[in-house]
């Protein structure tokens, strides 16, 4: 049985060092007898910084922050080298900021309670859904948005591609970890399988990436239980068994 996948996965092109949590997604899905291909579909463009700089540099106009992505807290770190106000923070803005709430997507998020004096700072991406704000507008808490980045496709998507499937062949799974990433590859995906694209398991990290294979007319093979790597790699194989499913 073919046990080759592809795990077409978010590359970040920032600051950070490489995310830790694919090396554990390809590592589990290695326990499992899967042989793993990590594609980057997605990279992301900081946008507004200086503006966004600015923001920060007035803690007493905010009630406190919230992040709900990684990009969100690079943009942090990219504003304080890009404008040399590593000094200032240490020595002033950063006992102010950790004075204020910090809060992560999230129950700590949902379970926010009487409204502070003055908004939330909300640094965020262009895609950001708008659950988040009309659930806070419903609670009466203040917010003000500023977007950061914004997702465009990973220039090596077709080439990567290309290289993977000249070389392997048609995978017996494909991963997504989330719609964005769908998008800007599955015109690819549809080229290169051809007819064979009816062999291939397509799992999703969660729901909303589900939904959008199914919006695409794809069957979900998968779902992982939880967006973690063991969940994931132990859908995927039960998918690749024989008559398995997710």
């Amino acid at each position: 049985m073919q046990r080759r996948t592809i795990v077409a996965r978010i590359h970040t092109s920032g600051i950070a060092p490489a995310n830790p949590e694919l090396f554990f997604h390809l590592q589990e899905l290695a326990l499992y007898g899967l042989e793993a291909t990590l594609i980057p579909v997605l990279s992301f463009e900081f946008l507004s910084l200086p503006s966004f700089s600015e923001k920060l540099s007035h803690p007493e106009c905010y009630g406190g922050l919230i992040f709900t992505s990684p990009r969100a807290v690079e943009a942090v770190e990219l504003c304080l080298k890009k404008d040399n106000k590593t000094e200032v923070w240490e020595k002033s803005l950063k006992e102010k900021w950790n004075a204020k709430s910090v809060y992560v997507v999230g129950n700590a998020t949902a379970s926010l309670g009487e409204s502070p004096a003055f908004p939330l700072l909300f640094p965020c991406g262009n895609l950001k859904r708008e659950i988040l704000p009309k659930m806070l507008k419903d609670k009466g808490i203040q917010m003000e948005s500023i977007t950061v980045y914004q997702t465009i496709p990973h220039p090596g998507i077709q080439v990567n591609l290309d290289s993977y499937y000249s070389k392997q062949g048609v995978p017996a799974s494909i991963t997504f970890f989330s719609p964005s990433g769908l998008t800007y590859s599955l015109k690819h995906i549809q080229e290169l399988s051809g007819d064979s694209i009816d062999q291939i398991k397509f799992a999703a990290i969660g729901p909303t990436t589900a939904h959008a294979l199914t919006a695409k007319g794809l069957p979900v093979s998968c779902t992982a239980e939880s967006p973690t790597p063991q969940a994931l790699a132990a859908g995927i194989r039960k998918a690749l068994q024989p008559q398995g499913c997710c």
